[in-house]
């Protein structure tokens, strides 16, 4: 029997969907070591000068004027306009696919961006080629750059996703609600006291873990400089991620404060962290979000980004395991409010719970190997 051999494409070296790729890798050598996998930052692979203009554009108009991005999201008039661009975009890509297939050979190709599948789905119509195609969201929502006829399976959050696909055109069967994929070990049996000690922190102090994805980003400053300044009592736990700038600031600062802080820079075990803390703040990415979830952990959103994370945002407020806050001056009388009452706290928890898929990555792996 021929090794199986899965090709795994994302975008960006800092993001969710980076991370969805490395959750499905390490379920399929879980459930078969034998198969051989390769994970490639497609954008940088087809088009590394454009990657680098295009990710600095993306900054500028989420930073400056977050509207016009919300604008073009899923907007139907933008895709129709950008069909052609997108076609000659692929096809001059084509040379490029054909040498990575032709030296990789790959049984399955799993897509958790939608540049890639496009990608893929056209290139694999153009050569008549029969690899699997899977098509991996990572937001709470089925935008319209997903859809193409020679996808095999979409993997989708949740039923109300998999309704939008099949409003889209695509046929039943062919769409797996498995939920956003997350590594393997956030299914894991945690101990949240040996975990708290192993950080340094208090085993008997409420512990509030402020986030902003992978990249550090958002009013972070601003709401660590409110939270230090209440007067409840808790312990804070703040990833800056690849922000280097915000990582330097709190090392600075957290010896000259009342309240204990403790900073993070890039990290691998963000599922300790989550385990360890009674609330996060944070902004609601895909991959956060589902990792949250899975974690019974309740959130407190701040500033969704247009766009993806808005449909997240709606996602989380529906299921009442999230509260939006308006404003971040409000969210010391939040804390204080959910720390007051317990019970509230707690169903965030459940909501959470019973919203999450902690086996999702598994779920995918098992698709992806079964239809070899």
């Amino acid at each position: 029997m021929s090794v199986k051999k899965v090709l795994l494409l994302h975008i960006s070296n800092v993001s969710g969907h980076k991370k969805a790729t490395e959750a499905i890798n390490s379920a399929l050598k879980q459930i078969d070591p034998t198969v051989q996998t390769l994970s490639i930052n497609a954008f940088n692979y087809t088009n590394p000068i454009s990657e680098k203009i295009v990710n600095s554009l993306y900054m500028s108009i989420l930073k400056r004027i977050p509207s016009f991005w919300d604008y073009l999201y899923d907007n139907p008039s933008v895709v129709k306009a950008l069909n052609r661009y997108k076609k000659i975009v692929h096809s001059m890509n084509l040379k490029k696919l054909k040498k990575l297939y032709d030296q990789f050979e790959a049984d399955a190709v799993v897509c958790t961006q939608a540049f890639p599948c496009g990608m893929m789905a056209d290139f694999k119509k153009k050569y008549n080629l029969d690899f699997k195609i899977f098509a991996v969201l990572t937001d709470y929502i089925a935008h319209s750059f997903w859809i193409y006829d020679n996808v095999d399976y979409y993997i989708c959050p949740d039923q109300v996703v998999k309704r939008t696909l099949i409003q889209k055109g695509i046929k039943e069967d062919r769409i797996k609600p498995f939920g956003i994929p997350i590594d393997p070990k956030f299914n894991s049996s945690f101990d949240k006291n040996s975990i708290k000690k192993s950080l340094g922190l208090e085993i008997d102090k409420p512990t509030i873990l402020v986030m902003g994805g992978g990249q550090g980003i958002g009013p972070i400053k601003a709401i660590i400089s409110l939270l230090i300044k209440t007067s409840a009592n808790f312990q804070i736990i703040v990833v800056a991620g690849s922000n280097k700038k915000l990582y330097k600031w709190l090392c600075k600062i957290k010896n000259r404060l009342q309240k204990k802080i403790f900073p993070f820079g890039f990290i691998n075990n963000i599922e300790e962290l989550m385990c360890a803390s009674d609330l996060v703040i944070t902004k609601p990415g895909g991959i956060t979000t589902a990792e949250a979830l899975t974690m019974k952990l309740p959130m407190l959103i701040v500033n969704p980004l247009p766009g993806q994370e808005e449909y997240n945002s709606h996602h989380l407020l529906s299921i009442k395991a999230a509260i939006k806050v308006g404003h971040i001056k409000r969210i010391p009388g939040i804390i204080d409010m959910l720390f007051k009452n317990q019970e509230a706290l707690n169903n965030l928890s459940v909501s959470a719970k019973d919203a999450s898929h902690p086996a999702s990555a598994i779920d995918m792996a098992k698709l992806i190997i079964e239809s070899f």
